[in-house]
């Protein structure tokens, strides 16, 4: 199925219900319909056409819904640009993309015009807002000079790159994905109930456009007809304000997102009665902040969705009855262990735990994490080399460490740049995390290896104290001491804060260079 079908559907069966929610305007499935079929006249106009990207960088906005689907009604590739990036984290996409248009909010196109030399591909330049830069046009006077008439415009087919999507980069450049419309349509088939023309569902969508788990969740509304709140950017009060306001039934959050929500002062009062389901990945979720968001949200069906940009977002999740913590001791022992995972393989993805040599690990052993489906990444846009790292006979190798247990749970053992080399022993991250995340006075915590001259590399841990007081490098070692000896942690570092990326995954590569010096 084609992304750009799923548009016309809601149209036709919800076309005066509200598609985009943004500020204080919406727009309807028929008027976003109208919108991205007169910016793809005004796109084609401008010589862009099949296979051409389209580069676009703003906060959560409705002018990403309308190029997303103009650029599919050509199918032309949605190429959205990370807004906080600077300098050559724009420039180098840019070159890479060769996009034929750049669309940018008013704060970002004198931005990009700074890096116009990496643009050299793009004949056309738009800014929503705003005085436009010099050889820019204003993004509304594009959008009518496209006119409403239906253009027929080339049929795209279902395997067709619908978008490039840039991974974070931690190590060296970042990597563009290439990810189809099936990448996003075999999900939605299998897992989201399309439109009701009786009965619309409210979900407040605050993760980046630009990244995988925001795109996916915003084509999921789309594709399900539902009433799409967007925040431009989050922050805990307004998201907390925009829930009750809207009576938002789904959202989707990351865990630093749900800790700042429930520490919030306003949470306590704030009305989230309509709130049915949450979602939450992106990062590791620490196991007890998982414990009291359940505990201060009962009514709340809660979903831990694991997967990343090369996968088209989720192919594992651990399901709303793993989260119910009541019941015999036993039974709630499995399930905190199970809410440690990041779940069970959805029905349309085959994963499996693989060894060096290809074969697959059994139950308990650890491994790659390897994935085959249609939702998977075409490859990374002109990086065959990497390409072919990465997908080998048809499974995609994540480069996520882990093994099963009994019940067919995937338990992550950390990314395999990240394990510990420690005198030949190899040390998983997420096992000593898990320790010390149930320790009295630890907030939040980052296991990362040091250089050490004789054993290769140290085991150290990074620890964000709570607020309330906290542990001493002392008692946090003594309760380490119930791992095997090379696992564990040889110093503690106090910290106020763990760097992270906008999805809130830790940068152990910065915990690294502070402390290893």
């Amino acid at each position: 199925m084609h992304t750009h079908d799923i548009l016309v559907i809601a149209a036709a069966i919800a076309p005066d219900r509200a598609a985009v929610v943004s500020g204080g305007g919406a727009l309807t499935y028929a008027e976003l319909a109208e919108r991205a079929n007169r910016l793809a006249n005004a796109l084609a106009a401008g010589g862009v056409g099949p296979g051409d990207r389209v580069a676009v960088m703003d906060v959560n906005t409705p002018l990403h819904f309308e190029a997303y689907f103009a650029a599919a009604r050509l199918d032309a590739v949605y190429a959205p640009l990370n807004f906080r990036g600077r300098g050559e984290e724009i420039g180098y996409p840019l070159r890479n993309a060769a996009p034929k248009a750049v669309i940018a909010g008013e704060r970002y196109a004198p931005l990009i015009e700074q890096l116009r030399g990496d643009a050299a591909s793009a004949s056309v330049f738009a800014v929503d807002g705003g005085e436009p830069p010099d050889g820019w046009r204003a993004y509304q006077t594009l959008m009518d000079e496209g006119g409403a008439e239906e253009a027929i415009f080339p049929e795209g087919a279902p395997e067709d790159t619908a978008a490039l999507l840039f991974t974070a980069g931690t190590t060296g450049q970042p990597k563009a994905a290439m990810l189809s419309h099936e990448s996003f349509t075999s999900f939605m088939l299998a897992n989201v109930e399309p439109p009701d023309p009786d009965a619309e569902e409210r979900t407040l969508l605050t993760l980046p456009l630009y990244h995988v788990a925001g795109l996916q969740a915003a084509l999921a509304g789309v594709y399900g007809g539902r009433v799409i709140v967007l925040q431009r950017q989050f922050e805990a009060g307004e998201w907390l304000a925009l829930a009750e306001r809207h009576r938002i039934a789904r959202a989707l959050v990351v865990p630093t997102m749900l800790k700042q929500l429930i520490d919030h002062p306003a949470f306590p009062n704030a009305d989230l009665s309509s709130l049915r389901v949450l979602t939450y990945g992106g990062a590791p979720m620490p196991p007890p902040l998982i414990e009291r968001a359940v505990a201060r949200l009962p009514g709340v069906q809660f979903i831990n969705a694991f997967g990343q940009t090369e996968t088209g977002s989720t192919i594992a999740m651990v399901p709303p009855e793993d989260h119910d913590l009541s019941g015999p001791p036993e039974v709630a022992a499995k399930r905190r262990r199970r809410l440690a995972s990041i779940g069970k393989p959805l029905p349309d993805v085959e994963v499996r735990i693989v060894r060096e040599d290809g074969s697959e690990a059994g139950v308990g052993e650890q491994g790659e994490i390897a994935a085959r489906g249609p939702r998977l990444m075409r490859g990374y846009w002109g990086q065959p080399e990497a390409t072919a790292e990465a997908s080998r006979g048809g499974w995609l190798y994540t480069g996520d460490l882990g093994y099963k247990d009994e019940d067919g749970y995937i338990h992550l053992s950390g990314r395999a740049k990240d394990f510990v080399k420690r005198g030949g022993e190899m040390v998983a991250p997420e096992e000593v995390e898990q320790l010390l995340h149930g320790c009295a006075g630890v907030e939040e915590c980052a296991v990362i290896g040091l250089p050490d001259e004789t054993w290769g590399e140290a085991v150290a841990a990074v620890v964000v104290p709570t607020a309330d007081g906290a542990p001493t490098e002392e008692s946090l070692l003594a309760a380490c001491e119930s791992l095997a000896r090379f696992k564990r942690p040889e110093r503690v570092f106090f910290v106020e804060e763990l760097p992270r990326n906008a999805l809130g995954k830790v940068l152990k590569g910065e915990l690294r260079a502070r402390f290893g010096g």
